[in-house]
């Protein structure tokens, strides 16, 4: 885990703003450093610039404060939302993933006119179509 931390995985505003306990549990974090040390990180490498995590992991009470849906990859610190701070350079981010063909399982960007793009790691599925 060279550019992230466990500690930008935890936060969340709607955890604050709710008081709601976000920490992640010990069994989960081999699933997050994963996730950077698979995707994440070799992603910033490219890039060169900072990404920001919006999202990493949320346990059950923050899911559902965020109408995030009951299978969520989040739930297991297998996804994150990141973003670049605009949405031009997330439409890049978002290509540049796909030309490193990194192993993420999930990339979706489109659905959320690139405000923010959903990325997560699963090494037991089959990596799904961009959107």
């Amino acid at each position: 885990m060279k550019y992230f931390t466990f500690t930008e995985f935890e936060r969340s505003e709607t955890a604050t703003k709710y008081a709601i306990d976000n920490s992640i549990p010990d069994k989960l974090k081999d699933n997050v450093a994963a996730l950077v040390d698979k995707v994440l990180d070799p992603l910033r490498q490219a890039w060169g610039k900072p990404i920001t995590v919006t999202s990493g992991y949320r346990c059950a009470e923050l899911n559902k404060a965020v109408g995030g849906v009951p299978t969520s990859m989040h739930l297991h610190g297998c996804a994150a939302d990141i973003t670049t701070g605009n949405e031009v350079d997330n439409r890049r981010l978002y290509q540049l993933a796909q030309d490193l063909n990194l192993p993420y399982f999930e990339l979706i960007g489109k659905k959320y006119g690139f405000k923010w793009l959903h990325i997560s790691h699963d090494p037991t599925r089959e990596k799904r179509n961009p959107s």
